[in-house]
């Protein structure tokens, strides 16, 4: 029997390749709400994903921030939680900070993360205990020791809302790049010494990228300090998030939430 994590990685370039049939090209753009906009793609690609993955496991559960949401999920052991095109806004402007993000949750915890960049075709993968890759390649978390050499990855709406300007000369860098998901394999990947948001994001947002993150040798938690179960009612993680390697996060931490 194919493996969940192949599964995932299937599916994941099947939509990567549709998204790309629209990328630069003419598509339908609306707004489901303040500055969240969705397209032809994403729901082209969200379509593919649910058909092929539930196919494939037809017993799971269904979370996908495309897709209604329904109750259902709950009360099931296993959840495929899902964001179609991460990185809409940057989609839409033609930077390739966008991908497909595909996890499966178990009992709460991230098992199976997939990340895929059809532009860079650049996939990072996870399964629980069993490591962390790019494009097949072993990645680790890796960091700077001081907080002051630190490059953190962060969001390019927060920077351009002046979000992060408390924080100018704290941080070695503060690198804007699209797509909360791909940020995160970029940091997991070591590309990056930690990831931060300092607004909530979605569980579709980050599950995926938890499940690599862990298998990198990291952790992720919120602004509280706290780690997240997923497939939960309310999917919204407040108040922000942190991720990278266990000893940056904690130094990160500990500056984003005042305790320096």
């Amino acid at each position: 029997m194919i493996s969940e994590l192949n599964i995932a990685k299937d599916a994941a370039f099947e939509a990567g390749s549709i998204i790309m049939s629209y990328y630069n090209t003419d598509y339908e753009i609306k707004d489901k709400g303040y500055h969240n906009p969705v397209t032809t793609a994403d729901h082209a690609a969200d379509t593919l994903l649910k058909k092929t993955l539930m196919a494939a496991r037809p017993d799971y559960g269904w979370l996908s921030e495309e897709t209604v949401d329904s109750p259902a999920r709950l009360s099931k052991e296993r959840v495929w939680v899902v964001d179609p095109l991460d990185g809409t806004k940057e989609f839409i402007e033609g930077v390739p900070n966008f991908v497909v993000s595909v996890a499966l949750v178990e009992n709460g915890y991230p098992v199976v993360g997939v990340l895929y960049n059809p532009v860079t075709k650049e996939m990072f993968t996870a399964e629980k205990s069993k490591g962390a890759f790019l494009n097949d390649a072993p990645i680790l978390c890796s960091t700077k020791e001081s907080v002051s050499e630190m490059v953190i990855l962060n969001s390019r709406s927060e920077t351009r809302r002046g979000l992060w300007k408390s924080y100018d000369g704290i941080f070695g860098k503060l690198k804007a790049i699209g797509s909360v998901a791909y940020k995160l394999g970029l940091t997991a990947a070591g590309k990056a010494d930690i990831f931060a948001s300092l607004r909530p994001k979605n569980e579709w947002d980050i599950c995926a990228g938890n499940c690599i993150i862990n298998e990198a040798g990291g952790k992720l938690i919120d602004l509280n300090g706290h780690q997240r179960l997923y497939n939960q009612k309310n999917t919204l993680i407040s108040p922000g998030l942190v991720a990278g390697e266990i000893i940056a996060v904690d130094k990160t931490y500990n500056v984003l939430a005042g305790n320096n």
